[in-house]
């Protein structure tokens, strides 16, 4: 198994949908989640900063033990936020404990999703990026997902929506963009032909 392979089905499997209540990965396949050797083929910097900017508000759910959450945190300086959501508090307090060596943790809050619940509701129309990450097809409820997260997306605020080649096949991706246009978002952009399956997705300055 390639390494991009391998970080797939791992995030896969460790970030599990937030209405997901069992069938976890265990929280220690996180630390594999956030090995070096997984940089040769995913960049933080290189995938997040055409998206995030200083002083944004930015949620991440499923952020494991921080792969992106740490880059995310970097991209939105001093004034900037990056809310962290996942439903095992070992992922979390690992992330916490990285965010901290980094001098990072200042910008991050973590919360533990509960089942059914994203638990961002107080961010309603406040948040300028959403980051979904190897994990929506994980999800039982992809559309209550994607409607939570709409829902905290400020008007022209972005989602940038990336499954894992191997695991997701073209047609199920253009069925997850469908139920993305149902709660309301529309397609930004594709992020490329070289990447297939990836999408950056907004939320209409006017409600549709």
């Amino acid at each position: 198994m390639g390494v991009e392979s391998a970080a797939g089905s791992c995030a896969a499997a460790g970030r599990k949908a937030m209405t997901m209540a069992s069938h976890r990965c265990p929280w220690w396949l996180g630390y594999f989640l956030v090995s070096p050797i997984r940089r040769l083929v995913e960049d933080p910097r290189k995938i997040l900063a055409p998206h995030v900017r200083e002083g944004m508000l930015v949620i991440e759910p499923g952020p494991g033990m921080g792969f992106f959450t740490l880059e995310l945190a970097r991209l939105v300086g001093p004034q900037g936020r990056v809310v962290a959501v996942d439903v095992q508090e070992r992922m979390l307090a690992a992330l916490r404990r990285r965010a901290a060596r980094a001098g990072l943790a200042d910008r991050l809050e973590t919360r533990l999703a509960t089942p059914g619940d994203l638990g961002v509701a107080d961010l309603a129309g406040q948040v300028d990026f959403a980051l979904l990450f190897h994990m929506l097809h994980e999800v039982p409820d992809q559309a209550a997902l994607l409607a939570s997260v709409y829902a905290a997306l400020k008007p022209d605020g972005r989602l940038l929506l990336v499954e894992p080649r191997g695991h997701v096949s073209a047609a199920q991706f253009a069925a997850s963009l469908a139920l993305c246009r149902t709660v309301g978002l529309v397609s930004a952009y594709m992020a490329g032909v070289s990447q297939p399956l990836r999408a950056v997705l907004s939320k209409p300055a006017q409600p549709r």
